[in-house]
């Protein structure tokens, strides 16, 4: 109750416990004294009354006695936090005294709790320039970090896949062919698919582009190189990341936010040994074979345009291929698949580890792991091209 004057007698009969807000004025200002329990079950008294108090417009000074608080607790202390903040907001100046040694730690931690979850405002000064700049260095750190936990994966697993921490290394056949069958052997219709249709736009386009210099035996050239070098493997590894990628991270990430994975560690299993290294082996295996797949699938495509749009023969489009392309450009594009397997195994592995305990971080880390994986399979595809020129093969 909010009084200038003792509190009437008209009381429950533990009214000696209830909270009490006795307030007097005095030339420094406002002082206010606490009494009574101010705990979870009885700060709604006071509750009324401290608000009335952080409405007070004509007070400058503030003092706070709580000296007479017998107990205090989490919700007591922060009613007589608000009423701080509320003054500091005002301009008023408050000062607590009387406090014991819990009741000070208490509110201390209480405002820092409350204070902390008001996020620090920019800097005036900042500009657009200086935001770009800062967002930048943050993703630079940030990728440093994820190029670590990558390395980290990456390096127990070629350790040796421990699926048991220092009792020997053992593989497991069945996890690894069951993941062949899930991300190798059910990914075939979609890139066969997506391959053929491929093949035949590129045929189409040249055919179409080559008409106008009576050059559409060309074409061949043009598909044989381009798929067998460059778009067989490039869009099946895109395929992949967006299927298989976005699966590992998923799986991984359900586990982490269910704290299967530090089950594993508690029961002396290798985490990357039993969830990362049958995924890694499975998509290492599975990505070249279906870049196979791919290039025949984008050929088929190819020839068949080719006959329908151009009139040349099956025979006659596989003799000019045969004569424009080698082993070294069927190569070019093999070599490449393992290592985009391991980019998008990685990747999607190391962005299931960082998935928290909600359901919104488990989508926000699938989404980045096809884009990451995308965008890295791209850019070591550029890398592999600017090093086949380089050494001219």
């Amino acid at each position: 109750m909010l009084n200038d004057a003792p509190l009437q007698a008209s009381r429950t009969p533990d009214a000696q416990n209830q909270p009490e807000v006795n307030v007097r004025e005095d030339k420094d200002g406002l002082a206010v004294a606490f009494s009574g329990n101010w705990t979870t079950r009885r700060v709604h008294f006071v509750d009324h009354d401290v608000r009335a108090l952080e409405l007070r417009g004509d007070v400058r000074k503030m003092t706070l006695d709580i000296s007479g608080i017998q107990r205090i607790d989490t919700a007591g202390a922060w009613l007589v936090e608000r009423l701080i903040a509320a003054n500091a907001a005002r301009g008023v100046e408050t000062t607590v005294v009387g406090e014991s040694e819990a009741a000070g730690i208490l509110l201390h931690a209480v405002a820092e709790a409350t204070r902390g979850k008001e996020a620090p405002a920019a800097p005036a000064s900042d500009n657009i320039f200086i935001r770009f700049l800062e967002t930048l260095g943050r993703g630079v750190y940030a990728g440093r970090d994820d190029f670590i936990a990558g390395m980290y994966i990456l390096g127990s697993t070629i350790r040796g896949a421990q699926m048991k921490l220092g009792r020997g290394n053992a593989v497991n056949l069945a996890a690894i062919v069951a993941q062949i069958d899930r991300m190798g052997v059910g990914a075939i219709p979609v890139v066969l698919l997506m391959s053929a249709i491929v093949g035949a736009i590129v045929a189409q386009q040249g055919a179409f582009q080559l008409r106008y210099f009576g050059a559409e035996i060309f074409v061949v050239d043009l598909v044989g190189i381009l798929v067998l070098r460059e778009l067989g493997v490039l869009l099946t590894a895109i395929m992949i990341a967006g299927r298989s990628g976005s699966a590992i991270t998923a799986e991984i990430g359900s586990m982490k936010m269910r704290e299967e994975v530090d089950a594993l560690t508690v029961i002396g299993l290798n985490p990357v040994g039993v969830l990362v290294f049958p995924r890694l082996v499975a998509l290492v295996i599975a990505l070249p074979c279906l870049t196979i797949a791919a290039n025949f699938a984008a050929i088929g495509g190819a020839i068949a345009v080719s006959w329908l749009y151009s009139g040349i023969p099956p025979e006659a489009f596989i003799d000019r291929m045969r004569a424009s392309i080698d082993v070294s450009t069927i190569f070019a594009g093999l070599i490449k698949a393992p290592f985009m397997a391991l980019i998008i195994g990685i990747i999607g592995s190391v962005e299931g580890m960082k998935v928290g305990g909600s359901a919104e971080s488990l989508g926000l880390h699938v989404t980045s792991s096809v884009v990451k994986s995308i965008f890295v399979v791209i850019i070591v595809d550029g890398l592999f091209a600017m090093f086949y020129a380089a050494i001219d093969f």
